[in-house]
């Protein structure tokens, strides 16, 4: 492995330099070499952590390396915006339950994890571009987390999906009244969606229905 690894380093080293002499040779006003060397670089790093078993390191350096070229591309493309803050907060969860280990699977990491995303993009959303309540779609996403690991725990997968068909439906009717209010088209979505929990019930009655049966037969 330590020759594979060695190997993986040098090649590595010999792929950025390479690009950055085209990259400087053919079009130095672009520097657009970054680009593939973040991914040639992560070649020496996976070998290194996988062959140690550094999980957690692992997931600690490549989110580390992944927010610092974020950053870069943002300061050299559009300064004068900061966008790289949208993406960091996913980026940062990737270490947080890798270091939570069993933990990252409990109902009170998924609520607190939940919470503070739909705080964080709210806030975003109020400070830096409060012309449009897009906040809603990434809180719409996140809420899935701890109501798919509530139900999932107890196995309540009838309920899961009225709960679901619920949160669908006020997100499409709070999309479409902030989106186009003149246009009332929410209630084709919410009318597909009404057939999982209709489906679900019948479903499950039928089975009931098929298992008491088959028992007073039996009997």
């Amino acid at each position: 492995m330590k020759n594979f690894i060695s190997f993986s380093i040098v090649g590595s080293l010999m792929t950025m330099i390479f690009l950055g002499i085209v990259n400087y040779t053919t079009s130095p006003q672009t520097i657009w070499f970054i680009y593939p060397c973040l991914l040639v670089l992560l070649w020496p790093i996976t070998l290194f952590f996988m062959s140690k078993r550094m999980y957690k390191q692992y997931s600690l350096v490549c989110s580390a390396m992944i927010i610092a070229f974020l950053i870069i591309e943002n300061y050299l493309y559009s300064p004068d915006y900061i966008w790289f803050i949208y993406a960091v907060y996913p980026i940062i969860w990737w270490p947080i339950l890798m270091y939570l280990e069993d933990k990252a699977k409990t109902l009170k990491i998924a609520l607190v994890g939940c919470a503070s995303t739909i705080i964080y993009y709210s806030l975003l959303n109020i400070i830096l571009s409060h012309s449009y309540p897009w906040a809603i779609y990434p809180a719409f996403l996140v809420i899935w987390w701890p109501l798919a690991l509530y139900h999932a725990q107890r196995k309540t997968f009838v309920a899961f999906s009225v709960t679901a068909t619920i949160l669908i439906s006020i997100f499409f009717i709070t999309v479409n009244i902030v989106s186009s209010p003149g246009v009332i088209w929410a209630f084709y979505p919410i009318f597909v969606v009404l057939w999982w929990p209709l489906s679900m019930y019948f479903y499950v009655y039928k089975r009931k229905m098929y298992n008491s049966t088959t028992l007073s037969k039996r009997i």
